[in-house]
């Protein structure tokens, strides 16, 4: 998807790759099949397996790529010899001439047992808010509807819609009349965890409100 000057691809769940002039930013690897090997960016919600796998960093990192994320990620980028910048939400950061904001990312109603949800607030995991040649984009990471999301203001919003551990497609829809945001582009979802007819529904719920842009994978 082209919007204005950037190019956003999807490869797989919250793995992006945003294109702005010079500059790759990739979001949460996994399961990364090409060898790219082209990031300057590579930031990182949390540290569950489908938003940080070794093997798919190792296919997008060259020598100068920097790797942005929560404090507690890492032990398992410690096999990485990039330079690391990790982060708590409320930051702001400069990067590479990337200007990033970090956001709470959290659950409030996706237990896994008893009272226990599956994303703990206390936990630090983030969302994102950056600029990539001028366009503002804001990735969730795995969360519900939270009241954070009313102070946001972006050109493109990507929120998970697969329900289980992340927002509902029906919550997501609320979420993204919450914020301010040209465009929505679901994810979470073809990878194990949720279908295309989570974002379909999605894109349904939003018609004539919002635009939804559901993107193929290019892997």
């Amino acid at each position: 998807m082209e919007y204005k000057d950037i190019e956003i691809s999807w490869l797989h769940h919250d793995c992006f790759r945003i294109k702005g002039g010079h500059l790759v930013v990739y979001t949460d690897p996994y399961k990364v099949s090409k060898e790219y090997n082209d990031a300057d960016l590579v930031l990182i919600t949390h540290d569950h397996y489908d938003h940080l796998e070794q093997a798919s960093i190792k296919k997008l990192v060259k020598q100068d790529t920097m790797l942005i994320a929560p404090k507690d990620c890492e032990a398992q980028l410690s096999e990485f010899n990039n330079e690391k910048v990790f982060v708590s939400p409320g930051e702001f950061k400069e990067v590479k001439g990337v200007s990033i904001r970090t956001l709470p990312s959290y659950n409030i109603n996706k237990f896994k047992e008893g009272s226990e949800v599956f994303h703990p607030k206390g936990k630090g995991n983030v969302g994102y808010v950056f600029i990539v040649d001028g366009v503002k984009i804001y990735i969730a990471g795995d969360t519900d509807r939270i009241p954070e999301m009313k102070n946001i203001k972006t050109d493109i919003a990507l929120l998970p819609v697969s329900g289980i551990y992340v927002m509902t497609a029906e919550e997501a829809a609320q979420a993204a009349e919450d914020m301010k945001t040209d465009i929505v582009i679901p994810m979470h979802y073809g990878s194990g965890i949720g279908t295309l007819e989570d974002a379909k529904k999605f894109k349904d719920l939003l018609e004539g409100k919002i635009k939804v842009e559901i993107l193929p994978s290019i892997e």
